[in-house]
């Protein structure tokens, strides 16, 4: 397997603004200094809704490939090597780095994408917040087997750890049962809940008003 996969992968919504400055990021700071190192490799970068700014990005002749929006998200990581994500801000889960641990392939990521992702494991792969670390990890993984497999696994742990499906659907059904026996009392303590309740209720009264008296007015 390791041997099958060639390129490097990125990839993310053009249209939320971490994926967009992730790809910035790469294509003018951090693939140099992977090409460098590696100057027949590919990164292929996918994406829905690339814009003409984004596909001026495209230089086949430095390895970094646009190619819009992917059919199967899972079928592009199983083809890659090693997942770059070199995010700067964002929060939450990232898709992309789920996808890339479900399909076996190593990633390499910032403190910011690594975040809230796999609690006190090993990261299935390298974190790195410098341009060169960053840049050195991804060759490293690329290159040797036996780090390039460690990673692997240990992005398998945490899958099977962190993201268990089992596991948290039983949470969120007991969550839901409970507050369906207090449910009452759970709407009390939202306040700021009960608040937007209340307004919306007050607008769709007002909107009304304002429908009927316009309504009495004469063509």
């Amino acid at each position: 397997m390791f041997e099958d996969r060639k390129h490097f992968v990125t990839i993310g919504n053009f249209l939320h603004e971490p994926n967009w400055n992730g790809v910035l990021y790469l294509k003018e700071d951090i693939w140099p200094l992977i090409r460098k190192q590696l100057p027949d490799t590919e990164l292929h970068i996918y994406g829905a809704y690339p814009s003409p700014k984004v596909n001026q990005l495209h230089q086949p002749k430095d390895g970094f490939l646009i190619k819009g929006r992917a059919e199967s998200a899972q079928e592009v990581m199983l083809n890659a090597k090693v997942c770059l994500a070199p995010l700067r801000f964002g929060a939450g889960l990232k898709g992309k780095l789920i996808d890339a641990m479900e399909c076996g392939t190593p990633s390499v990521t910032t403190s910011i994408g690594a975040e809230a992702m796999h609690a006190e494991l090993d990261w299935g792969g390298i974190i790195a917040d410098d341009i060169q670390e960053f840049a050195n990890g991804a060759v490293s993984l690329y290159s040797d087997k036996t780090k390039w497999i460690d990673a692997q696994l240990k992005g398998s742990e945490i899958i099977n750890q962190v993201f268990d499906k089992e596991f948290h659907s039983k949470l969120l059904i007991d969550k839901l049962e409970q507050l369906q026996k207090k449910l009452n009392q759970h709407r009390h303590k939202n306040f700021i809940g009960s608040m937007l309740m209340h307004h919306t209720i007050s607008g769709t009264k007002y909107m009304s008003r304002w429908i009927e008296e316009k309504n009495k007015k004469p063509l």
